[in-house]
């Protein structure tokens, strides 16, 4: 049986077309080894080691070519390729990949000059983004060229002359789809989630900066992505950046890096030098089973669901919804061993479970009504856990919402986010919600069994001044606020999936920490 869900479950990733696309993608990035010290020569070698180490076969299939080939604008506009890194032109570089049956990443910047020029002083850049040149480049890039996915830098846009990223990002989409390439990707490089508008235009989007070589940017790019659950869904997801398997961090701080960004469906593009990669690095690369949670048809991304003494427990549906199988991980970025328990009911899960370790790829003895386990400094434990009965959850977080007018630009002073807040169940609320009806909190996915009535118990920070709405599938009832940072309140759900907002017209909603549910007899 685990045989054929695995077999199931990386068939139904990798069979999508690019157009239909509802995985995240897989392949190799240059810029985190090499940044703009590339050439043709250095992108067909690690296409070919692609191919050799078996990468492909494991599911990677992008060469992506990040800054650095730029050359020159011609009096007409048109883009030319490096003349010494790129003698044979780009289009000759992208047909050489496609050759290998592999597919043809590129980059640019939504202004005018490239990350490449401001940092490392390639001076080729300058002039080389899109802004401009939409059109133009769109055509030359995926029409002529042939490219099939483009990563977009905010430098020449951004930090050069301050740019508003929505309309940048939407006339650059435009002008791809209208080269008739509406398969080809975008991935929105912001270094910070730009907003909800962002699933109409990308496959993607950067929710943090640049990722390094070392622990502690790993460790942040996970705690940054922690909360951001909701906007994972339909095809799109949450880029927590290129990886730095292969490098230099430790065996276990390896294990964290991919198996979370697995758990949480980032996009896997690797950032090392394929044709040296370690043995050690290049087996958890290839891990089928921790890939096939990765390109799981579901496309969910986990989400915290305890956060006690420095660690995490992370889970997500996988296969199915709501079924009694899911991924769990026991989480611990302390700098000292911790053992890490949860309740199965935490997890909605009841009865005997049967664990399947992910990276050992092995069964391991069931566990019944507590996960448990020792988990060293920097490291992860991954499960596939197949418990017998899957419950009706009673406890909503609020990181685990989404927020229509969340982004985290930092341009605002006061803007809806997830605030870190120790008195919180999960260690975070939302501040900010309210002010305005569409400045909601929005759990969509709120389960009942059988539907019928529930009472719905509000926990939040008490302050002055604050005001709150509940909806509940469209009924909308004002609740009275007390000092003590709870209210309750009868709710009617129905059979399946609900909607629950908390918003404010008028006024600041308190800082949300969670709901919980309880049913009420008949």
């Amino acid at each position: 049986m685990r045989k054929i869900w695995l077999i199931l479950l990386m068939a139904a990733g990798w069979t999508a077309s690019a157009q239909q696309r509802k995985t995240p993608i897989m392949g190799w990035s240059s810029w985190n080894t090499y940044r703009v010290n590339i050439s043709d020569t250095l992108i067909k070698r690690q296409a070919d080691a692609m191919v050799a180490t078996g990468l492909k076969d494991a599911g990677y299939t992008y060469i992506n070519i990040d800054d650095g080939f730029f050359g020159y604008r011609d009096e007409q506009g048109e883009m030319h390729a490096h003349p010494q890194r790129f003698p044979g032109g780009m289009k000759a570089v992208a047909d050489y990949i496609h050759s290998l049956g592999l597919k043809a990443g590129i980059y640019s910047d939504a202004g005018a000059v490239t990350c490449g020029s401001i940092w490392d002083k390639d001076r080729n850049g300058i002039g080389a983004g899109l802004y401009g040149h939409e059109a133009q480049d769109a055509e030359l890039y995926f029409r002529r060229w042939g490219y099939d996915f483009i990563k977009i830098d905010y430098c020449g846009a951004g930090q050069e002359l301050d740019l508003d990223e929505q309309p940048r990002y939407t006339a650059i989409r435009k002008a791809i789809d209208q080269v008739g390439r509406k398969e080809v990707e975008i991935n929105i490089c912001r270094w910070a989630f730009p907003g909800t508008w962002a699933k109409e235009l990308a496959a993607s989007w950067r929710i943090s900066g640049d990722i390094s070589d070392n622990w502690g940017s790993v460790k942040h790019i996970i705690e940054k992505n922690l909360p951001l659950s909701a906007y994972c869904a339909d095809g799109h997801f949450n880029d927590m950046d290129m990886l730095e398997i292969g490098r230099s961090l430790s065996e276990s701080e390896e294990r964290v890096h991919f198996g979370l960004w697995c758990l949480m469906s980032s996009p896997l593009l690797v950032g090392c030098d394929m044709t040296t990669i370690p043995e050690r690095s290049l087996a958890l690369l290839k891990n089928p089973e921790l890939i096939a949670l990765n390109q799981d048809s579901l496309g969910l991304q986990a989400y915290p669901v305890q956060a006690v003494d420095g660690t995490y427990v992370l889970v997500k549906d996988i296969g199915r919804r709501r079924t009694p199988v899911r991924a769990v991980a026991l989480y611990n970025p302390t700098d000292s061993a911790r053992r890490i328990s949860i309740a199965l009911s935490e997890l909605e899960l009841e009865g005997k479970a049967r664990l399947r370790d992910l990276f050992a790829r092995k069964d391991l003895r069931p566990m019944r009504d507590t996960l448990s386990a020792v988990v060293g400094p920097h490291d992860v434990t991954l499960w596939r856990v197949e418990a017998e009965r899957r419950l009706e959850p009673t406890c909503y977080e609020a990181e685990w919402a989404y927020l229509p007018l969340f982004n985290d630009l930092g341009k605002r002073k006061k803007e809806v986010f997830y605030a870190v807040e120790a008195k919180a169940s999960g260690g975070r609320v939302v501040r900010y919600a309210g002010g305005c009806r569409e400045n909601a909190i929005v759990w969509n996915r709120v389960w009942s069994d059988l539907g019928g009535r529930y009472e719905m118990r509000i926990a939040y920070l008490p302050a002055e001044n604050r005001g709150l709405e509940v909806v509940v599938n469209g009924e909308s009832v004002q609740v009275p606020l007390s000092a003590e940072g709870v209210v309750t309140l009868p709710v009617v759900l129905r059979p399946g999936d609900n909607t629950v907002e908390m918003t404010c017209r008028t006024q600041w909603v308190p800082d949300i920490d969670r709901f919980t549910l309880k049913r009420m007899g008949n």
